[in-house]
Order: C-alpha cells, then structure tokens, then sequence
C-alpha cells in the first residue's frame, strides 16, 4: 500500500475505501480466483486483522461504544475512535463529521469498515 497525506504510515483499508474511485480491488483467500474489483456502493462491511494503532493518537481520542443495526437487520458492536474538537466529540458528531462513505468499528479482533449507507442505525452503548 502507498503512503497516504491525511495521516503518517500506510494506507489503510479505510482509507483505500474512502477513495473516490467506485471500485476497489479485492484478492479473495480461499478461492484462488484471482482480483476482484468490487463495486464500493454495493459493499456493506469489510472486516480486516486489527493492526496495533499509534498510541499517541489513541491518548488524544475518545473512544465510543456502539452497536449497529444494518438495513438487512444484521448487527456489528464495537466501539469507534472519535477524533474530534472537545465541543464535538459525541457519537453522532462522530457519525455526522464526515462525508466519507465508510466509517471504521473497531473490535478486540478486528476492524469492521461499515458502508454509512447500509446502516440502519447505530446506538450507543454507554
């Protein structure tokens, strides 16, 4: 992955699904099939390993747990890092900050990339 100017490091997933390209390339495991690309309007979640994060970053932010319900009725809960001024740091400016197509819930294992428009809606958990 190429190196990205919003933040130090490499790209991450969320970043790559953030793009404005409609498409992003998807090598599956098991199948052997070669790459994909994958239509980003119709993907709801991508889970991917979570990666140890910068823990000078992580000291700076809050952390919010929630749950969310998906359209087709399916449920993710996790807890999202929000990163935003002291005056708006609650859960929905967290989900209402950005225009990014994709927002990141983070879990003990992994990361769950969740498409905003397949989202139902999210309740907070604390």
């Amino acid at each position: 992955m190429e190196r990205v100017p919003q933040h130090a490091g490499m790209e991450t997933a969320l970043d790559l699904l953030n793009r404005p390209e409609a498409f992003f390339p998807f090598r599956p495991k098991k199948d052997g099939t070669g790459v994909l690309l994958i239509a980003k309007a119709r993907t709801v979640v991508v889970s991917v390993p979570r990666q140890p994060e910068d823990s000078d970053r992580l000291s700076a932010a809050k952390q919010a747990s929630l749950e969310v319900t998906l359209a087709d009725g399916s449920k993710l809960s996790g807890w999202a890092t929000l990163e935003l001024p002291e005056y708006h740091s609650r859960l929905l400016d967290y989900l209402n900050a950005s225009r990014d197509e994709f927002f990141a819930l983070a879990t003990a294992d992994h990361l769950h990339i969740v498409n905003r428009a397949h989202v139902l809606y999210v309740r907070p958990e604390d």
